[in-house]
């Protein structure tokens, strides 16, 4: 048996075992082909079991994300009144020193998990642990944080609030918490106390359901909250192993970008973001499709749309993997699904919006995002550069800039949709990779965006083929996206020493995939260098000739 190289050529791609798709249930994730007349039997141990994850990389996680659980509770997005702190001899750890401890045990716990997820991601492209061990690594580092204080953001407390106010007696999408005093809306954060919820009638059903069981026990809503999120990280578990072997790419792989990543296990769970439903929907969603089940797919994606408007853009695509399993002509098998797909859609929406007892007014309410204005959105972006210069010679308001760019940066995002939809006429995976493509586009070209809005793309995104110098960009941006915020939650996007020390972290961190110890700070590591590095061979190269 030949050695695995280092790396596994230009792209990734999955191992004959890894492309083995489950017979008609939900899809495995193989290490190795299972084959039980090839070798004896023997007792496994639990470590088997669980695809014998490398115990460093999951240690080191375990205990980064311990630090941040611990910080949390200083330097997160802790309540504005604490009933268990507050008042009690570890309330110092909220103020003063004390918080800044608990800041730097945040910033040290990022920095171990991205240390952490670094040596896996070793592991994962020298093919010595497969989707088994990355999936198991990634629970053990998320674990505690489903019972940490909201990191890196406050969202989770408007979510409360505003399944709250119907419970109030208040319409969500015309009031925003303020309305409704109490402790719910007294911890949201002051930027959101009076807009309307931008969020779609299931997910509103879900919060309202939390925020009824709670009654005034946050701390109880918090973890409910995520409890409540969690589904979503798990159909987008079950469905990422086979929706990779359909996409052409690697399960390890896919599981090491998609779940393990930094930016899913501190903001997605640490932070509790209803993105987890929408991720969850949409891959599964268009694993049905590809299944051939295209109604189901339909209205999967549907119920991600009705938690984020966003979910919407897979829907076209999906309706073209279904035009390309009927019979007629393109233009007809098109206006087919088109016809299906519109009445399946009307039909689950409608059922999410009865449940929920609202109307369609949240659809004016989308409009809140873009009250945030940042450079990481790429229109916003130009237009405070554009600003920038121009003030340089005349005094002139910052916002025509940032409007004009953002009607460009829509102009250009209806331009990427419409060209990707049309290439993908032909329907089948190269459709469902499509729509991954334009959802990170909505994400970098909408008028706001914000850490947890590229994994709407990323949910399909990462089933596909990646190259290494591909894995290392998205190392490096992963960091940054980690950390752009603050750890309770405020904009970090304007302080240029704390982005340029993250910067080379990130670079380091990218560096260090495929080349361990870039800084050469091992013992030995000047000798080393000076020795010529071998070549990475692609499986199936002859390695005879020298």
């Amino acid at each position: 048996m030949k050695p695995p190289s280092p790396v596994d050529g230009s792209t990734l791609s999955d191992t004959a075992a890894e492309r083995a798709a489950a017979p008609g249930g939900a899809p495995e994730i193989l290490d190795a082909p299972p084959s039980a007349e090839a070798r004896p039997a023997v007792r496994r141990s639990w470590r088997d079991r669980f695809g014998r994850p490398p115990r460093r990389p999951l240690l080191m996680g375990f205990a980064a994300a311990l630090m941040l659980l611990i910080g949390g509770f200083g330097a997160g997005g802790v309540l504005v009144h604490d009933p268990i702190l507050t008042n009690s001899p570890l309330g110092f750890w909220r103020y003063g020193h004390g918080r800044d401890l608990a800041a730097m045990l945040i910033y040290g716990g990022v920095g171990l998990m991205v240390w952490a997820w670094i040596r896996l991601g070793r592991e994962v492209l020298a093919r010595r642990v497969g989707g088994r061990a990355v999936l198991t690594t990634a629970v053990v580092w998320m674990a505690p944080l489903l019972f940490a204080p909201p990191l890196f953001t406050r969202d989770i407390f408007s979510y409360l609030a505003q399944g709250g106010l119907p419970l109030a007696g208040f319409d969500p999408y015309e009031v925003g918490p303020e309305a409704m005093p109490g402790i719910f809306a007294d911890n949201v954060h002051y930027f959101w106390q009076d807009t309307p919820a931008p969020y779609g009638p299931l997910f509103i059903l879900i919060a309202k359901a939390v925020a009824w069981v709670t009654g005034d026990q946050i701390i109880l809503g918090v973890v409910l909250m995520r409890l409540a999120l969690l589904p979503g990280l798990l159909l987008f578990v079950w469905a990422l192993p086979e929706l990779t072997r359909r996409l052409g790419g690697r399960v390890a792989v896919a599981l090491w970008v998609a779940v393990a990543n930094p930016v899913m296990v501190v903001h997605m769970v640490g932070g509790g973001h209803n993105d987890l439903l929408v991720v969850g929907f949409l891959a599964t969603g268009a694993l049905a499709a590809l299944r051939g089940r295209h109604a189901l797919g339909i209205a999967l994606a549907t119920l991600a749309m009705a938690v984020k408007a966003s979910a919407v853009i897979a829907l076209p695509f999906l309706v073209l993997v279904w035009a390309a399993r009927l019979s007629g002509s393109q233009r007809v098998r098109i206006a087919k699904a088109i016809g299906a797909g519109v009445a399946v859609f009307v039909a689950v929406f409608a059922a999410c919006t009865l449940a929920a007892q609202v109307n369609l007014g949240w659809l004016p309410a989308l409009s809140a995002p873009s009250m945030i204005v940042n450079w990481m959105s790429l229109p916003t972006a130009v237009g405070e550069f554009s600003h920038t210069l121009v003030s340089m010679l005349v005094n002139v308001p910052k916002q025509p800039f940032i409007n004009v760019a953002r009607v460009l940066g829509a102009i250009l995002l209806v331009y990427i949709a419409v060209r990707q939809w049309w290439a993908a006429r032909d329907g089948g995976p190269d459709a469902v990779r499509r729509a991954g493509v334009v959802l990170l586009a909505t994400a970098v070209l909408s008028p706001a965006m914000l850490p947890w809005y590229v994994s709407w793309g990323m949910a399909l995104v990462a089933a596909a083929a990646w190259s290494v110098r591909a894995l290392q960009v998205t190392v490096f941006l992963s960091v940054m996206l980690t950390i752009c915020y603050y750890s309770d939650g405020e904009d970090a996007l304007y302080n240029p020493p704390y982005l340029v020390a993250w910067a080379v972290v990130g670079v380091v961190a990218a560096i260090s995939l495929v080349r361990p110890d870039p800084l050469r700070l091992s013992a030995g590591a000047p000798e080393r260098s000076r020795r010529p590095a071998p070549v990475p061979v692609p499986d199936g190269a002859d390695r005879s000739r020298g």
